[in-house]
This record gives structure tokens, C-alpha cells and sequence, in this order.
């Protein structure tokens, strides 16, 4: 066989940052690193008992089938009910909710429903990056609204969406709690989103799969609660990974019209069948069942915050900023006089610790590291000290370095 020719689309896909850094991770452990990860959002909370029972219960009922292809009956109408009861939003199960592999998968299927070559979607700067590669495979390109920081926390507003709409424009992506910054947006700022998104006749894709994990008494708001004409513009996306503890179990779902649904439902009929049936069982009882373990996890979430800002306290030429919800803290090292990714750099093979760097996420992400809080315990206190320290150091180089 001669040269293997690959499909161009193939061409503009790239690992994602965790996985990039991952595999500098690997190397740095098989010559005899000893690493501690302060990078991903992967809860190290299990998942609660009575889930793992109802998963059970299923596979000894039998439950391992194909599912329902749109999703399990009992499961959609579990979702609807969930959106009813915490946001005020009423969607047919019959017709408007799409079970899909997680969160991922659901914002594939609807930038493959929603958007043909050529079009754009807006996506605030910095963002998760993992949105990059499924709008470039389905003949997208993404293009970045500019963020600022103010009062300590990124945000951005309409004349900023303005400066970047043309024609070619489709969608608006948003991430609220937005990773990896942790702003949750407010409901003036959702509103003039959402305007823009009227006057431009656009859509709104909007992963929310933070929803549940925010501090200080703030409430997350769908934007797609604001109106009736915000709900027929918005697709929500949404899993049980964070929430409930379920990274692996790979169950999500997506709300918006019956139209849009159909659409996604026909996409995903291409490459899923669904999450196991068992697992859709599981998920139904996570929704049914009371929330307490819900509010008990983003309780100790935020003392995992509280701890993070506290040990990165009082370090010159650094900066942590306090999230809103989420799972990591944005810890601004500009006055550090060294490139994000370099000090990610130095943390990982001088310091010992696994960081992400913000540049990853945008340009808007430059000179800011993101720190995850999603470990705890013993992790935790090992990968703050190696943090710290190594960001001493680094300060401490910078000072020396100033005066020769």
C-alpha cells in the first residue's frame, strides 16, 4: 500500500490541552518522575451509593439491551422533570431531549445539525478547548470574542460579540459555570447575550454541565430560562459527570426544540446507540433521588477553593482568582515575566506538580495557569505545597534576575 491519504478534515484536529500535557506527563514518569496533578476536572469523589445500586439493580433485571435511541423513556422524562424543577423549563420528553454519550458528544451532534462549511461560531476567549476540533470536523471555524478581567473576574459583553459578527456567524457557544475561568454569568449579562443572539437571528449552544457546582450562594441560571424566545434559540448540553460524580459512566443530555432534536437524534443515529441501558437507569435514579449529595459535594468543593486561594496567598508576582463555580482556579503569573506555558513548564520539571497552562484555552488565557480542585485530601495538600513553592521560586528568580 503506498502513502496513506487521510480525509483533510483530519488535518485540523488537535489533542486537547490535558491530553497534550498528558503525554509530557508520561515521559517525565517513565524516567522516574514523582508528579502530583493539579490539572484535570475529574471529581475524586465517588459516585454516590444509591446510583451505583440502581446501576446494579438494572444489570440484574436484565437491562443490557440496546436502549431506546433517542435515550431511555424513564430517563428523558427524568431530564425534563430535573429542568422543570430546577430552571422552569418545560420540554417534551417525547420530542425535545436527546440522551447522549456525555456532554461531548451532545455538543458534536449539534454543531453537525446546526452548522454547514463555512460557518462561524463565536466562543468567549479564553474557553475549553475541547470545542475547537468538533467545529473544525464539521466545517466550522471558531472564532474568539475577547474577554477582560474586572472586579476579579473574566467577563465579556455584547459590543464585544458585535465587533466579531458577520454574516458567516451561526452560533453562539457559552460555558456557564464558565470553564476554565469559573464565571458564572449573571442573568444581565446571559440577557445581553441573548439579545445578540435575537438581533442576529443566531444560535445558542450552551454547555452548562457545571450547573451545580457554584459558591457563594449564587444560583447557575440556563440561559435558555430567560424567555420563550431564548429557549427556542438555545440547545442546552448538559451530563451527570460533574454533578453526580459520573465522569465514566458517559451519560449526557441535550434540551432545544423538536426540530433541532430530530436533527441532533438523526446525527447521533450515525455513530451511537446511546449509553448502556443500565447506565441510563442509573442516571434516571441520580435525577429522581434527593439532591443532597449534590449540595454535600459542592459544599466541599468550595472548601477545596477556599484552600487553593489560601495557600497561593501572598506570593509576589502572583495572583489567584476567585471562581465562581467550577472546578479549577485561574491563577494570573504575568508579573512573573515568563510565558504561561513556560511556568507550566518549570512547575511540572522542577516543582513536581501538573498544571495547565491558560494559553491553552485562548489567547485571552495567556499569563494564567489553571489549577484544578476537583482532588482533594492528601492531593490536594501535596500539589499545593509543590505549587507554591515552585512559584516562590520562580519569583525569586525573577527578582534576582531584575537586580543583575
Amino acid at each position: 500500500m503506498g502513502e496513506t491519504r487521510l480525509a483533510p478534515r483530519v488535518a485540523g484536529l488537535r489533542p486537547t490541552a490535558v491530553n497534550q500535557v498528558l503525554r509530557e506527563v508520561k515521559q517525565v514518569q517513565s524516567a522516574g518522575g514523582d508528579l502530583v496533578s493539579l490539572m484535570r476536572g475529574q471529581p475524586d469523589t465517588p459516585t454516590p451509593s444509591h446510583i451505583v445500586e440502581a446501576a446494579h439493580q438494572a444489570l440484574r433485571a436484565g437491562r443490557t439491551g440496546y436502549p431506546d435511541n433517542q435515550g431511555e423513556p424513564g430517563l428523558r422524562r427524568a431530564i425534563a422533570e430535573r429542568l422543570a424543577l430546577d430552571h422552569g423549563l418545560e420540554y417534551d420528553p417525547n420530542q425535545e431531549i436527546l440522551v447522549t454519550d456525555g456532554a461531548t458528544l451532545g455538543l458534536s451532534t449539534a454543531l453537525a445539525a446546526l452548522i454547514e462549511p463555512g460557518d462561524e461560531v463565536l466562543v468567549p476567549d479564553p474557553i475549553y478547548d475541547a470545542y475547537e476540533s468538533p467545529i473544525r470536523l464539521w466545517g466550522g471555524r471558531s472564532v474568539a470574542v475577547p474577554s477582560s478581567v474586572q472586579q476579579g473576574r473574566f467577563c465579556f459583553r455584547r459590543d464585544a460579540l458585535e465587533r466579531c459578527y458577520r454574516p458567516s456567524v451561526r452560533i453562539v457557544l457559552l460555558n456557564t459555570p464558565w470553564n476554565p475561568v469559573g464565571t458564572v454569568l449573571t442573568r444581565d449579562e446571559l440577557q445581553d447575550i441573548l439579545d445578540f443572539a435575537e438581533a442576529h437571528d443566531l444560535f445558542v449552544l450552551s454547555d452548562e454541565i457545571y450547573e451545580k457546582l457554584v459558591y457563594d450562594g449564587r444560583t447557575h441560571l440556563s440561559p435558555a430560562a430567560l424567555s420563550t424566545e431564548a429557549r427556542r434559540r438555545c440547545i442546552v448540553v448538559n451530563s451527570l459527570s460533574k454533578t453526580y460524580a459520573m465522569t465514566g459512566w458517559r451519560v449526557g443530555y441535550c434540551a432545544g426544540s423538536a426540530e433541532v432534536i430530530a436533527a441532533m437524534g438523526l446525527v447521533l443515529q450515525q455513530s451511537s446507540r446511546g449509553p448502556a441501558t443500565f447506565v441510563q437507569d442509573a442516571a434516571e435514579a441520580a435525577l429522581r433521588s434527593a439532591q443532597s449529595c449534590v449540595q454535600r459535594m459542592a459544599e466541599e468543593y468550595q472548601a477545596r477553593r477556599g484552600l487553593v486561594l489560601e495557600r497561593l496567598r501572598d506570593i509576589p508576582g502572583v495572583e489567584a482568582l476567585t471562581p465562581e463555580g467550577g472546578l479549577f482556579v485561574m491563577v494570573d503569573v504575568r508579573r512573573l515575566g515568563r510565558s504561561s506555558d513556560e511556568v507550566r513548564q518549570y512547575l511540572l520539571h522542577e516543582a513536581g506538580v501538573v498544571v495547565i497552562h491558560g494559553a491553552a484555552y485562548g489567547a485571552g488565557g495567556e499569563g494564567t495557569l489553571r489549577v484544578s480542585f476537583a482532588a482533594g485530601g492528601e492531593t490536594l495538600e501535596r500539589g499545593l505545597d509543590r505549587l507554591r513553592n515552585g512559584l516562590l521560586r520562580l519569583a525569586e528568580a525573577g527578582e534576582r534576575e531584575a537586580v543583575e
